[in-house]
């Protein structure tokens, strides 16, 4: 699951790792949402290319993008059998730089609690991700795309039992390589990210607004430790393990619970 990420990273910094042959000017960004312009790479013509598409893919079997339910993550297990991905998990698939990712914690009483997670030696990161153009009747086209999740870590699932797929620089070209990678390749990088490359920070609830966007929503913040089962106070920040859910998100289609934005 991912509902909102950052990418504070200079273009020099982004460029420098994914090694695309464009040359863009863009602002950090501490809390992108979903249907806000995300920044991404993808193979084109024997190079690589950075594109701005909008968070929320559309397939282009679409008739009213106005009615359909915005599909802004999809599930690595079952992306190449489910109608609105399958296509651009075969021809369509793209990197999405991020700087880390926000998670909320839902523990039994209280407000929810949102997690910074990041890089534990900094640096950026390549979420796996899908990409489609959707045209209209006038002719007018929009990119849009969707970020590719996978079962949580040991490290992540005391927060949520999903997290993004990273994929890692020394397998860039093999995802990217839509034209001579195996559907079966592609899908085996969709695994959980090692224990060790994330580290959650407990974050301010401002986060929980799209309008906020400053450096401040990364600073973490003190919460309460959870008791440990001597009945002493435990060292971790970390809940406990939420519940499954077992009630499909509101506005959720057919394509099973690819529709959850926290």
């Amino acid at each position: 699951m991912c509902g909102r990420f950052a990418l504070s990273a200079t273009p020099q910094e982004v460029q420098a790792l994914f090694a695309y042959v464009d040359t863009p000017n863009f602002p950090p960004r501490y809390n992108i949402a979903p249907t806000q312009p995300v920044a991404t790479v993808r193979q084109a013509h024997g190079a690589r290319r950075f594109v701005l598409v909008r968070w929320g893919l559309v397939p282009g079997w679409v008739k009213d993008p106005a009615s359909f339910s915005l599909l802004i993550n999809a599930r690595a297990e079952t992306a190449a059998e489910k109608p609105s991905f399958r296509a651009a998990m075969r021809h369509r698939r793209c990197l999405i730089p991020a700087s880390g990712f926000y998670e909320w914690q839902r523990p039994d009483a209280g407000p929810k609690q949102p997690y910074w997670i990041r890089p534990r030696d900094g640096g950026i990161v390549a979420f796996a991700g899908l990409w489609e153009e959707w045209c209209d009747p006038d002719g007018g086209e929009i990119d849009t795309g969707a970020i590719l999740t996978v079962a949580a870590n040991s490290a992540i699932a005391p927060i949520h039992n999903r997290m993004p797929a990273v994929i890692a620089p020394e397998d860039f070209d093999i995802w990217l390589d839509v034209q001579n990678t195996p559907l079966k390749e592609a899908r085996a990088l969709l695994r959980p990210a090692p224990e060790s490359l994330f580290e959650a920070l407990p974050v301010s609830t401002r986060v929980n607004s799209a309008r906020e966007d400053a450096p401040e929503l990364l600073e973490p913040v003190a919460v309460e430790s959870a008791p440990d089962r001597t009945g002493g106070s435990a060292e971790a920040v970390l809940p406990a393990p939420r519940k499954k859910k077992t009630r499909a998100a509101k506005g959720a289609r057919s394509d099973d619970d690819q529709f959850d934005l926290f």
